[in-house]
């Protein structure tokens, strides 16, 4: 390699870099730790009680968000109204017997049934072991009208990492889905990590005991999928012992080679539900562009303002969870950068591109509301170039406690998955501005977190919009009453807010929009 004087080569270090738009910063700097106080102490207040979604808390915080929309003097852009109605009902499950061979297991406590199925008693004499499902494992076994006990872990492979997290991949979901395919009675999908979640819940469901989904288009018909039970090992070993193995030991057998088999004995199951319909709206502002040839195209920032509600688990002392870090942090990130984009409109410096900004209810129920604006967009989907998503920028999440850059980083997650303009895009921002480590760690497709598909910004991507998706990982109080606003690091918080805006800028004002010229990243859920 023919080495040059280091004046050349600095000289091109210096060309090669972005410059810095001094218009930019004016407005970047708008976005301060002093106004995000002020909103997230209301937003995370005792006041909102949790902001659940469909509960009064939730409704005042919509209301809070249109109202900062129209002070800030966005439009109203859903026929006049800030307010996009999402149509969801709630359905209350109850499972009122869990007997397996004499033994009563309880809901949230042994195990998790989160889907929703009509009125049903589950009687059964047959259960089946089938290791971790794979073809040659059901291969020639009956399943039908049987209980199914099924290790929701990836099958160890030579040279290859298994994924163990109770979380399913979609290599997994394929094998569940081609077990229900078999009509069992119902599927046990056992994983000993969900022994952790378990033991924190301690019999209360964080939901209150409901299910809320989206309301179908047409009359529901009855859902006929086997039920799927997530468990434990006392919930295994109980349907196992007739067999005179542990979940463990069958468990370890299976991975050197077939188990299945067919052991004798007693399952009762017996679950009711009940559904109304519920309240509940995406909160949307809408700036126009200002140039007559790219102001049809839109760019997304979203955030989802709901949160998970009261804390109802007996002897609670602090009755709210108030989300202030999730996403109480990322509403307050969109408030903020709507005020940077509104006053550079005011000054004549508004965005060639239009903006829209995105509040989101349900996300903590499955990303309901982000999944009805995309199915219903308000702005089509083909015009929309990219979404930049915001939930969780005002803490420190556990992986970065005690280290150097604890206090200047943010996890940039599936900025790089269907656009390589927007991984550069988001990058040279960084390296412009804010100058933070970008955290790709979840990015990987085989991390057990799947991060990229639990924020509403997947919604966005399952339509091949290019997002981003900036999150600063979680930490003893996420999902917890300890989630306050007093353990908020408010200048970290508008610092990762600024990344996202100046990013934004970019893209509402360059000449062409981020190109998707990658692979479409593998399905999953959240």
């Amino acid at each position: 390699m023919k080495k040059f004087p280091l004046w050349v080569v600095g000289l091109a270090i210096s060309a090669s870099a972005c410059a810095q738009n001094p218009t930019a910063i004016k407005y970047a700097n708008l976005i301060s730790a002093a106004d995000a106080k002020k909103h997230l102490s209301i937003l995370a207040s005792d006041e909102f009680e949790g902001r659940e979604t469909g509960k009064p808390g939730a409704e005042k915080a919509a209301n809070y968000i249109a109202a900062e929309f129209k002070r800030l003097g966005l439009q109203a852009p859903v026929n006049g109204s800030y307010f996009l109605n999402v149509p969801l009902s709630e359905t209350s499950v109850n499972i009122n017997a869990f007997n397996i061979n004499g033994q009563a297991f309880a809901n949230w406590k042994d195990f998790v049934f989160q889907g929703s199925t009509p009125d049903k008693k589950i009687t059964a004499t047959d259960i089946v072991f089938v290791g971790f499902g794979t073809e040659e494992e059901l291969a020639g076994t009956d399943l039908a009208g049987k209980i199914v006990v099924w290790i929701n872990e990836d099958k160890p492979e030579a040279g290859k990492t298994a994924n163990t997290g109770y979380r399913m991949n979609a290599a997994r979901q394929a094998l569940l889905k081609n077990i229900q395919a078999k009509n069992p009675a119902a599927v046990l999908a056992v994983n000993e990590g969900l022994s952790t979640i378990l033991a924190r819940f301690n019999g209360v469901n964080p939901s209150g005991g409901a299910r809320i989904e989206l309301k179908k288009p047409t009359a529901n018909t009855e859902n006929t999928t086997p039920p799927v039970f997530m468990t434990a090992g006392a919930v295994a070993d109980a349907a196992l012992k007739p067999s005179g193995k542990t979940f463990a030991q069958l468990k370890e057998a299976a991975k050197a080679g077939k188990q299945t088999q067919v052991i004798k004995g007693n399952v009762d199951i017996a679950i009711s539900s009940e559904s109304k319909d519920v309240k509940a709206v995406d909160v949307l502002g809408f700036m126009p562009g200002s140039d007559a040839k790219l102001k049809n195209e839109v760019l997304v920032f979203s955030a989802h303002y709901d949160h998970i509600g009261l804390n109802t688990r007996p002897g609670a002392t602090d009755k709210v969870n108030n989300g202030a870090d999730d996403d109480g942090s990322g509403t307050t990130g969109i408030l903020e950068i709507a005020r940077a984009f509104s006053q550079a409109k005011k000054d004549g410096k508004g965005p060639r591109r239009s903006i829209l900004f995105l509040g989101n209810v349900g996300e903590e129920k499955g990303l309901l509301g982000s999944e009805y604006y995309t199915d219903h967009p308000v702005f089509p989907l083909a015009n929309t170039i990219a979404d930049l998503n915001i939930d969780m920028i005002g803490r420190v999440g556990e992986e970065y406690i005690g280290k150097p850059d604890s206090a200047n980083y943010v996890y940039s997650i599936g900025s790089n998955m269907l656009s390589s303009d927007l991984h550069k895009i988001g990058e040279e921002a960084n390296n412009t501005y804010t100058k933070m480590k970008l955290d790709y760690k979840y990015d990987d497709p085989n991390d057990p977190n799947r991060f990229y598909y639990r924020s509403d910004h997947y919604n966005f991507a399952r339509f091949n919009v290019p997002i981003i998706f900036y999150f600063n990982g979680v930490h003893a109080d996420y999902h917890q009453p300890g989630d306050e606003v007093s353990k908020i690091n408010f200048p970290l918080l508008a610092k990762r807010a600024q990344l996202a805006f100046y990013t934004g800028w970019e893209l509402a004002n360059r000449d062409a929009r981020p190109v998707v010229d990658k692979a479409e990243a593998p399905k999953g859920t959240r």
